[in-house]
């Protein structure tokens, strides 16, 4: 069991985010018994992750697609002199950043946003789930590691090297991850861009400088001034600012750190204002039961209590329990809700070859999937049986589902591999041509997606509860069972995850680069690079081949 001495506890009647300010500024210290320690299978686990989201940001970059291209043509408006890296804020009026692919230096809010837009175009990078029974901690909010970016810019800033800046990342998903275990903002239709946000404002300003006070005054400001509601992830047919709200967000963070270290004030102790979103939807004092029905003020209570934040906050410090373990890195292109359909189909076709014998699809006469909330609210929406945008098709489980049949149909016929990494589903698999292909929309017209009940609910965020059953043309029914835990989710104990996501890399990274190998080298060993390489990081030309320009 891990000691005391390796958590820092934020008690709910407490300041908060003076707390979070600290605990940043020790993680990022060199003071023995504050510093940040973790260990090397944590440095490992987020140099993967870290990986994973620069591969998927690049393919997004070279592939066309709109919103991250506009932000990074945007960010070339803020260039910087160079000759600043390096030097204390306060000396060079100038400081900036790197955008991927480039070397030239602009506004480090804006190589952040651009960078962070890139990441998260596929909604194919990492997911964290917010579930900590050992402590209690289900609030089950999720969230993805869309944010290196942040220690990147910060590190390049001040002339950090490779092992700084992926402290910065451990640390970003520390606080991250552990906010999505005490607060659901979706209960609220807050997007859950919030935590990331938060943990921006903690991690920037903790590398670059800032007093306790400071990070404190930034997070009041990106809390009380920036809240994005989920109105950019509701309707039909979704648009780009989906993908990126993450970026958007943590643009504002950055900013407001800035302008703390210049002397604006924010508002104090965010976590236990009441007219903040934390106590303003869960209620002064909830956190110690000391509210009636009514919720009125029940009984005799202490005055520190009754203004306390809703959550305690238990951060990692050192070992090897922290939050970025418990997370999930995506073995392809598709929402994170729709993993365990994915692996149900895949084992299907392993065990049931059969049903890929005719290349239309005649085989398969229906396909019922099962599965939880809030999967089926998010994925299941009728009106997405019909989508017309990249967006709406990567939420639709039908589509995902479809896709996935209709690839594995193609392969068969053309004798290429139908297992895990044959049928991995890319960014080509949700293009124009894809979204509108008639196999795949006959396919979606036989599924039927239903909501598991309670049964299923309760397994979620353990896991991901869901089941398919194929019925053949012959009418037998084909049953993949419960899954919970598909390949890179990080309770997955069957899969060869080492081989799976080195054939993702290889995937995406063969979409902007003619041999890949050497990117994914450059991104694979950032702990062990020195400051000048972290100044260059960046420095590399991608292939720019275009197709979502327009889609």
């Amino acid at each position: 069991m891990p000691s005391d001495a390796q958590f820092v506890t934020l008690s709910a009647e407490t300041n908060q985010a003076l707390g979070l300010a600290q605990y940043a500024i020790d993680f990022m210290s060199d003071e023995p018994t504050k510093r940040g320690e973790p260990d090397a299978t944590v440095l490992e686990r987020t140099n993967q992750f870290y990986t994973d989201a620069c591969l998927t940001g690049i393919s997004a970059l070279g592939l066309g697609c709109v919103a991250p291209n506009v932000l990074r043509n945007e960010a070339f408006d803020y260039a910087v002199p160079a000759g600043c890296a390096g030097k204390p804020l306060g000396k060079c009026a100038h400081h900036g950043a790197t955008l991927l692919g480039s070397s030239v230096r602009v506004k480090s809010e804006k190589a952040i946003v651009a960078n962070c837009a890139a990441a998260r175009e596929w909604d194919s990078n990492g997911t964290n789930f917010g579930y900590n029974p050992d402590r209690g901690h289900t609030a089950g909010e999720f969230g993805h590691n869309d944010f290196y970016a942040v220690p990147i810019a910060a590190a390049q800033m001040l002339g950090a090297d490779g092992r700084i800046a992926l402290l910065g990342m451990v640390l970003h998903d520390e606080i991250r991850g552990r906010l999505a275990e005490v607060f659901s903002l979706k209960t609220y239709k807050i997007d859950h861009v919030v935590h990331g946000a938060i943990a921006s404002a903690c991690v920037f300003g903790a590398m670059v400088g800032a007093t306790a006070e400071q990070i404190e005054s930034a997070i009041g400001m990106t809390v009380a001034h920036y809240i994005p509601w989920r109105a950019i992830r509701a309707g039909k047919q979704l648009s780009d600012s989906k993908g990126a709200s993450a970026a958007i967000s943590t643009e504002a963070a950055i900013l407001s750190v800035k302008r703390s270290m210049a002397g604006f004030q924010g508002p104090a102790d965010i976590f236990r204002n009441p007219e903040a979103i934390f106590r303003a939807f869960e209620g002064p004092g909830q956190f110690f039961g000391l509210l009636d029905k009514q919720g009125n003020l029940a009984g005799e209570t202490n005055p520190e209590q009754k203004d306390a934040s809703p959550f305690d906050l238990v951060l990692a410090r050192a070992g090897s329990d922290f939050t970025i373990m418990g997370m999930h890195i995506k073995l392809a292109l598709y929402e994170h809700q729709s993993a365990g359909a994915v692996q149900a189909v895949v084992d299907l076709i392993e065990k049931h070859p059969h049903i890929l014998d005719a290349p239309d699809g005649s085989k398969i006469k229906a396909i019922e999937i099962v599965a939880y909330e809030p999967a089926f609210g998010i994925i299941g929406d009728p009106a997405k049986k019909n989508p017309t945008t990249r967006q709406s098709a990567d939420h639709s489980m039908a589509y995902i589902i479809a896709t996935l049949l209709r690839k594995a149909l193609e392969n068969r016929a053309s004798g290429k591999p139908t297992d895990w990494k044959g049928l991995m589903l890319g960014p080509l698999d949700y293009n124009k041509e894809a979204v509108f292909h008639p196999v795949t929309r006959t396919i979606m017209e036989r599924i039927d997606f239903a909501h598991g009940g309670a049964e299923y609910d309760r397994r979620y965020p353990d896991g991901i509860p869901t089941s398919v059953v194929i019925t053949d043309e012959a009418g037998a029914t084909l049953d993949s069972g419960l899954v919970m835990y598909p390949a890179g989710h990080a309770r997955n104990t069957t899969a060869d995850f080492p081989d799976l996501l080195a054939h993702k890399f290889a995937l995406m990274g063969g979409l902007a680069f003619a041999d890949p190998g050497p990117i994914i080298d450059r991104f694979n060993n950032l702990g062990s690079k020195t400051a000048d390489e972290v100044q260059t990081l960046h420095d590399f030309e991608y292939e720019t081949r275009g197709g979502f320009e327009d889609f």
